[in-house]
């Protein structure tokens, strides 16, 4: 596809890329914001976490459909600035990046709803059933419908958190995205598998600063690689040349040397000697 056709695909897909990176973006943070409220276990232990998960299945159940619409927004998002990318660089290596972030965004959104639903299955049986006991409630935690869902939940969170990274690093090394949006995703990445705070807020903030950008309406303006179709990666910062070595005594570091004092009219030249200074006749008296 030339740059042409390239430019004529996203003029007409750029309000659906709004919409979707907006959708994720709030919907990432409404699916975490549903799950936080409600009872939850004061202590981590088995029997009670299944007591107080039958009393929120419904709850947990639609806050985990929620963050799935989220991610699978969030997988058009990055496939759509990585096709854009490609067209702009086709060498940017590894090729399979949005691939690998699509199918991490669709593993991550099937399996949550799975684990919580089947969760949510054993915490009504565990109460409804049987006598409540430790022995009980791990052979119910540990079937496979819940123990497989957790593990391509898992996989999922790290393809999400490599997509994230390498396609925010092309697009900003191509032009596409300003080094500030790059190095933001860059950290909504590392916090996808290494939460240091419970609420994606990073994630969220990038994706709505992303819907931005495609509206064509950024404050500082658009970068120019996605009007012109090609890449336009961003100047490098030069270095300035180091001043030369100055000796550490003398005159002042940094500081010009002074100039000389100007010589009195009529003094000798310098380097001039006695021996080549013209002799002057001494009048004798009379």
């Amino acid at each position: 596809m030339n740059p042409e056709d390239r430019l004529a695909y996203e003029s007409r897909v750029s309000t659906r890329q709004v919409v979707l990176a907006v959708a994720a973006g709030v919907l990432l943070m409404a699916g975490v914001l549903i799950q936080a409220f409600g009872p939850h276990p004061k202590v981590t232990e088995q029997t009670l976490a299944l007591v107080t998960e039958n009393k929120r299945a419904t709850q947990d159940l639609i806050g985990s459909i929620v963050t799935a619409l989220a991610y699978f927004s969030l997988a058009s998002t990055l496939w759509y600035l990585w096709g854009s990318t490609r067209a702009r660089e086709p060498k940017v290596r590894p090729a399979f990046t949005g691939i690998l972030a699509v199918v991490g965004c669709v593993l991550y959104g099937v399996s949550i709803v799975a684990y919580v639903a089947n969760y949510g299955i054993q915490a009504h049986h565990f109460v409804t059933h049987g006598t409540q006991t430790y022995a009980e409630a791990n052979a119910l935690l540990t079937k496979a419908s819940l123990v497989i869902p957790q593990i391509a939940n898992d996989f999922g969170l790290l393809l999400i958190a490599v997509g994230y990274v390498m396609v925010s690093l092309n697009a900003m090394r191509v032009g596409l995205l300003t080094r500030f949006l790059g190095y933001l995703g860059i950290i909504a990445g590392v916090l996808t598998i290494i939460p240091l705070v419970p609420i994606p807020i990073v994630a969220a903030y990038w994706l709505l600063a992303l819907a931005y950008l495609f509206s064509g309406r950024w404050p500082s303006g658009v970068p120019p690689a996605w009007s012109t179709g090609r890449a336009e990666p961003w100047p490098k910062a030069q270095r300035g040349e180091r001043p030369a070595r100055e000796p550490l005594f003398g005159r002042a570091r940094g500081k010009p040397a002074p100039e000389p004092a100007p010589e009195p009219v009529g003094a000798p030249a310098a380097g001039s000697t006695r021996s080549t200074t013209p002799k002057r006749k001494r009048k004798r008296r009379k």
